[in-house]
């Protein structure tokens, strides 16, 4: 047992020294501990990728550390990055933070195609130093416990009891106070971002209050040990009186950040503050101020200072290059933020039009700066996500979407977007696919991108893994329905009806909550409740006479005449190409039982597909209950085959 115990100290010790406690080297002092470098014993700002990289170095002073010792350490395998790209941004980062050159290097030197060495003075703890050498420290052996050494043990062992027990008694220096604060501080693992007041005199700032608030959560997202809300979710507590303990509750998060921003002129001033969820607890609050051209260095620096607070670290793997982000003057940031804010109205059903006016802000924003990934994404979704469109609007979101992936390949929304088209219209399932956990992988709280997952999988009958991505995406985005759909391709109706009549407490006016009320209702046979549903779908959408003759038909016919004068009316509307709905028809044909209609519908779904709408298409064609009873007829397989789908 001694003998064990001996070789457990001797093993600790003889490890790298830098790893464990705090080195200098110049003027810099690295803590490893804290994760922190100071200059002259003011902190530097580093993130945690360079830091990491430094470690590294710092274990092996004067070495080479080879490019794929630093790949294994910090990007492994299964981490879909561009590793050259990455560790390149983050060598120069780590080289700014230090105030050294690449070509001139004072710590760290390239060796060209191979790797790394630190080149500086190491000074351990101890005060012993080397150039070019690790630092060792001192092998310890432990003696065998002799009978006399006992009684000098357990008189230390006392005398350390009175001196905690005075320090704690009477709080010396503030020991109790911080040890209990300490104890009752909350672990974090969860956060929601509320959207941040604006506190400009200007009411029309409202848009770059909302796109702060949507900055922030994209750059705490990166954050992997945490769970962050999506925006949808919070975005819905704005001006709302309710506490946070209860907001916490309703959004199962630890963790609140409140703020406001403020902008005058051309300076922008945020303050934020983490609060405890459940006790309403603050625990943390800062300002900050900067031009407005610096907004996204501003946001990077609140989210650095949030990471600290919670014990968290911003992942590597998943945090993207941020200077891609970064637009170059104040007329694109401008265009861009006035772009999303139209682009989020359209969303809350503000229509086309709101689509068509963020499309001009964003063609403003890409003009002032043509590099700007971001607003290449917001102009490919302005013209992908219309309620319905052409087939050059499909052509044009196409290209955009592909040119911001070209700008920023770890730009998530970019990959997340480029997936969704290459899914529908374009029915590449592997491609969508590939692009989808490409998204998630760069940012795990991507509630849109594991929903998009999701669906996709659901769409080629792999229910399972589909029924998963839903459900992650309903605990990132919880006021918002990414689940009922997985579970009614499941035939799980009373599931789907419960997430729908839930989300309709919130939404009670969203068309498309009341459109899968609908479809749950009738697979369920409440055919009353669905032809009701059916009808609030049609005058939410403006087209109330079609809702008047579904009422007015099942007066008269019944659910089955209800049905037919639904379809009669939409192919009408149709054919004056006021909408576009051909997967819907055929739904509604197949309820009817006329088989030779639904796949006419079908077929046009297929053959028409470049045309931008909301209907989904033959992409649920192979897992759509209302579809089960075409799935005998020969022309049925026929049909999965056009559309790439397995059998």
């Amino acid at each position: 047992m001694v003998h064990s115990a001996e070789r457990q100290v001797n093993e600790t010790v003889s490890e790298v020294a830098p790893t464990h406690g705090v080195i200098r080297f110049d003027a810099f002092e690295v803590d490893f501990r804290k994760g922190e470098v100071r200059k002259h014993g003011y902190k530097v700002r580093l993130q945690d990728q360079p830091f990491r990289i430094l470690q590294i170095l710092l274990e092996h002073p004067g070495e080479l550390v080879t490019r794929e010792e630093i790949q294994r350490r910090i990007w492994p395998a299964d981490t879909f990055v561009d590793f050259e790209k990455g560790l390149n941004n983050a060598i120069r980062k780590l080289r700014d933070a230090l105030g050294d050159s690449a070509e001139e290097p004072r710590f760290i030197e390239t060796h060209s195609g191979r790797g790394y060495s630190f080149i500086g003075t190491v000074t351990a703890t101890d005060g012993a130093s080397q150039k070019g050498k690790a630092v060792r420290p001192v092998e310890v052996r432990v003696p065998a416990p002799s009978r006399s050494l006992y009684p000098r043990v357990a008189f230390g062992a006392v005398v350390v009891l009175v001196l905690v027990a005075t320090l704690f008694g009477f709080d010396v220096g503030g020991v109790r106070e911080h040890w209990l604060a300490r104890a009752s501080s909350p672990a974090i693992h969860s956060l929601a971002v509320l959207p941040l007041a604006n506190l400009s005199n200007d009411p029309s700032q409202e848009y770059f209050s909302d796109g702060m608030t949507d900055a922030l959560i994209t750059d705490l997202a990166q954050i992997s040990s945490l769970k962050i809300i999506s925006r949808t979710s919070t975005m819905q507590y704005k001006q709302t009186r309710k506490s946070l303990p209860e907001i916490a509750r309703e959004l199962n998060v630890d963790g609140i950040i409140e703020g406001t921003v403020q902008r005058s002129g051309d300076r922008v001033r945020i303050t934020a503050q983490l609060i405890a969820g459940t006790s309403d607890k603050h625990l943390w609050t800062d300002s900050y101020e900067r031009d407005v051209r610096d907004v996204f260095a501003l946001e990077r620096d609140v989210t650095a200072d949030v990471a600290r607070q919670i014990q968290a670290h911003v992942s590597t793997q998943n945090q993207s290059p941020t200077a891609a982000h970064q637009a170059t003057n104040l007329k694109a940031l401008e265009a861009y933020l006035q772009g999303k804010y139209h682009l989020d109205r359209e969303g809350r059903g503000g229509g086309d039009e709101e689509s068509r006016r963020a499309a001009e802000y964003f063609q403003q924003a890409i003009d002032a700066d043509p590099n700007f990934a971001p607003a290449f994404v917001g102009m490919s979704q302005a013209h992908g996500g219309l309620l319905i469109g052409s087939a050059e609007d499909i052509t044009v979101s196409k290209k955009y979407a592909e040119r911001a992936v070209e700008l920023d390949p770890s730009y998530p929304d970019a990959r997340a977007w480029l997936g969704t088209l290459k899914w529908q219209p374009y029915l590449d399932w592997q491609g969508a696919e590939r692009e989808f956990r490409l998204a998630i992988a760069l940012d795990p709280n991507n509630a849109n991108a594991h929903d998009a997952l999701g669906q996709l999988l659901n769409d080629i009958g792999r229910l399972d893994e589909g029924l998963r991505e839903s459900q992650r995406a309903q605990e990132l985005d919880p006021n918002q329905d990414h689940l009922s759909d997985a579970l009614w391709r499941r035939r799980d109706y009373d599931g789907a009806l419960t997430i729908e009549r839930m989300m309709l407490n919130n939404h009670p006016n969203d068309g498309y909550l009341h459109l899968s009320l609908f479809q749950s209702y009738a697979q369920m046979g409440m055919k009353k409740e669905a032809i009701e549903e059916l009808e609030k779908v049609w005058r939410l959408f403006g087209f109330a006479e079609v809702a008047t003759h579904m009422a007015q038909a099942y007066d008269v016919t019944g659910y089955q005449g209800a049905i037919r004068q639904c379809a009669q009316d939409t192919e009408q509307l149709q054919a004056t190409n006021r909408v576009f709905l051909p997967a819907n028809l055929a739904d509604m044909y197949a309820i009817l039982g006329e088989k030779d209609r639904a796949f006419y519908w079908l077929r046009e779904a297929n053959e028409h597909r470049e045309i931008a709408s909301v209907d989904p298409g033959v992409s649920l064609v192979k897992t759509d209950p209302l579809l089960d009873s075409l799935r005998s007829d020969p022309r049925y397989k026929e049909l999965l085959q056009r559309a790439g789908l397995p059998p």
